[in-house]
């Protein structure tokens, strides 16, 4: 029984250990308060995955993925960029707007209108992996970067979102897995915003 009990604490401290992080790290936030709109932009530059810049990852993965099937690691290649337009993006907005629709606020792409603009800048992806028996989750680290959209250059927020997790399993479907990370920083940086009384 103490042996049972040791192993859930020990789950329980590390799941606390690998919890989601979110942190104004510069800046105000208080030109958002009445805000109804925002205009969306997402940043994957200078991008870490794993241990790899996302460069040596994607050509590492490639080559892995062509030995085992011809082909298959072009195709992987081609629909991990993809997948930021089809389904990183979207489940972002999704859980995003959700949050924020009992405040009559919306955050989309290409709102050339809204006064302000969200950069989601991916800065770091753990892709996770699955191997039948054993298998890990993914996770991603962004920074939310407020500015106004007649000038982009000058931050007037910034927003760091630590270990956003997301799936587990999900066979070779790597973006499978990240895409939850999305959802989940959508999420939790909309409930961060409402908290300090943004869009009120």
């Amino acid at each position: 029984m103490k042996k049972v009990l040791l192993a859930i604490m020990v789950i329980f401290l590390a799941g606390n250990m690998q919890a989601q992080r979110i942190k104004l790290v510069e800046g105000n936030l208080k030109f958002l308060k009445g805000v109804k709109d925002l205009n969306l932009q997402y940043a994957y530059d200078d991008m870490k995955v794993g241990k790899y810049s996302e460069t040596d990852y994607v050509a590492k993965k490639t080559e892995e993925y062509n030995k085992k099937e011809a082909g298959r690691g072009d195709k992987w290649a081609k629909m991990w960029v993809e997948d930021r337009e089809t389904r990183f993006e979207p489940k972002f907005e999704e859980l995003f707007n959700k949050y924020l629709e009992k405040y009559d606020a919306i955050a989309e792409q290409n709102n050339k209108d809204a006064e302000y603009t969200l950069i989601l800048h991916t800065y770091f992806t753990e892709p996770g992996y699955y191997i039948g028996i054993s298998s890990a989750p993914a996770s991603i680290n962004c920074e939310a970067l407020f500015v106004k959209t007649s000038d982009p250059k000058t931050i007037l927020a910034k927003i760091d979102i630590k270990k956003a997790p997301g799936k587990s399993g999900a066979g070779w479907d790597t973006g499978e897995r990240i895409k939850e990370a999305y959802a989940k920083t959508g999420k939790e940086l909309a409930k961060f915003l409402i908290k300090n009384k943004c869009f009120k």
